[in-house]
């Protein structure tokens, strides 16, 4: 086990540092809600890369995916490497999404695709479809924090001190200073996971002896992992309902996809689109190799969200490594709950309560909104540790719904306030009645695929019924020149 008072104080002086940091961001702050929401669209590509990559490569990678790798096997890259596959949507839809944010200054994601269909209603309604199923996702993220500190300490640190502890980083950072604190910070802990998970890897690896030996002894130990369906978590049907909804995260997700507003200018977005490609792969592969070392250094767990804690307490990794990647670790779980918080609640002071508010009042309702899903998602996590893996699935499904109003406000012209509505409101009570009143597992693909097809067969159906509203946005016209300039396809 590791030391409690050693944890404690990592934590202390990368708090002081992330507090240094998001003061320093504060200064830039012009007190708008642009500013406060999306960094008033100033960031660089480098810091909008790893901003990104840190908020969609999270404690979901450490916790979930090395979690799955050790339940399942090989299996877990393939779902991962679909999911880095579905980064090539930011080829498509990231010049898009930032020049219409830039043409008609949009803040939100819901903001945009309600402009597009002519209609506040679509917009309120994609706000509150994204609060309820990214609420599941921030739990998540809190729950990986309490499991890792516990865990590492052998329950020195209780789950619930664990989780108070993420809850608090996350709020005073998101709160100080927006979108531009969270960023900034957020460059910083991308560099601190990748390098720690990094010198993590190479440790384990050499403990076992070293590349050629950790294969051998993978393949001796357990070569079932390394085939498919594996030890049987990875069949067919389980792989579709992971990967389907997934590939579409990066359209799905508002936390993500808000961050295609932020780049400073074209150039920019286009190294950011880059640096998250670099660092999603690598980050890949170190996550799956982790999770096949915790086989073999840290056998026969039975919550297999606890490969990561298992493994640092092994003896294999040099504490002080193992240290670093504790907080490497905390640093993306809190980098995704201030996005998502963010994300809420640029939604709910624009979509809720209205773009003509005024920007004080826009950045107190985003704040107000930030601590109740934060202190909400902490609230949670303490009884739903066990079930990560399933929590995160649950909120990649039901964010389905908002994919095909976000593809036809691009590519369908015909698309119409009606379909829109009955796609997000039809698709997400599905998505709730399988998975909450059915009991439909997330492992089972009936549930993505039947969210998917009712979603897309309702926004098309009722859209080809209904007409576009007279003051609807034609995004396809509007950028056509913008993007032949950019030589965008």
């Amino acid at each position: 086990m590791i030391s409690s008072t050693l944890i404690w104080v990592a934590i202390a002086v990368f708090a002081v540092v992330g507090v240094l940091i998001a003061l320093a961001a504060r200064r830039e702050n012009t007190g708008t809600a642009a500013d406060y929401y999306l960094g008033g669209g100033r960031l660089g590509g480098l810091v909008a890369g790893l901003s990104y990559g840190a908020t969609t490569y999270s404690a979901f990678m450490l916790v979930v995916l090395t979690g799955l790798t050790y339940r399942g096997g090989v299996g877990a890259l393939g779902f991962e490497l679909i999911y880095f596959a579905g980064l090539s949507l930011l080829v498509i839809f990231a010049p898009r999404f930032w020049l219409t944010g830039r043409k008609w200054g949009f803040i939100s994601p819901a903001e945009m695709i309600g402009a597009r269909y002519g209609s506040g209603a679509v917009a309120r309604l994609m706000a509150v479809v994204s609060l309820v199923f990214l609420l599941p996702y921030c739990t998540t993220q809190m729950a990986g924090i309490g499991l890792l500190l516990s865990g590492v300490t052998g329950g020195k640190i209780s789950l619930a001190a664990a989780v108070a502890t993420g809850a608090g980083l996350a709020l005073l950072w998101t709160l100080l200073a927006g979108l531009r604190s969270v960023a900034w910070t957020d460059a910083a802990q991308a560099g601190i996971m990748l390098v720690s998970a990094l010198l993590a890897v190479g440790f384990a690896v050499a403990a076992i002896g070293g590349p050629g030996a950790f294969v051998e002894a993978t393949e001796a130990s357990h070569g079932q992992w390394l085939d498919l369906p594996g030890p049987g978590l990875w069949s067919l049907p389980t792989f579709i309902a992971l990967s389907l909804p997934w590939f579409f995260f990066a359209v799905s997700n508002p936390q993500v996809s808000q961050r295609l507003f932020v780049a400073r200018d074209f150039a920019a977005m286009r190294r950011m689109i880059i640096w998250v490609l670099l660092f999603g792969f690598v980050f890949t592969l170190v996550a799956v190799i982790w999770g096949f070392a915790a086989l073999q250094l840290a056998p026969g767990l039975e919550n297999t969200a606890l490969a990561t804690p298992a493994l640092l307490t092994s003896g294999a990794v040099p504490v002080a490594v193992a240290v670093l990647l504790i907080i490497g670790v905390l640093s993306a779980a809190i980098s995704t709950l201030d996005s998502i918080a963010l994300t809420v609640g640029s939604m709910v002071a624009r979509d809720l309560i209205g773009a003509g508010a005024s920007d004080a009042r826009q950045v107190f309702a985003g704040r107000l909104v930030v601590v109740v899903v934060i202190v909400f998602a902490a609230g949670f996590a303490i009884d739903s540790a066990r079930v990560v893996d399933q929590l995160a699935a649950l909120s990649a499904a039901g964010l389905l719904v908002t994919v095909p109003p976000i593809v036809g406000a691009f590519f369908w012209r015909r698309g119409t306030a009606a379909g829109a509505l009955a796609c997000l409101g039809g698709g997400a009570a599905v998505a709730v009645w399988l998975a909450m009143v059915q009991g439909v597992s997330v492992f089972n693909p009936w549930l993505s695929a039947s969210v998917a097809g009712v979603s897309t067969g309702l926004f098309v159906v009722v859209s080809l019924l209904t007409r576009a509203r007279v003051k609807a946005l034609d995004f396809s016209a509007a950028l056509r020149e913008d993007l032949a300039l950019h030589n965008v396809w």
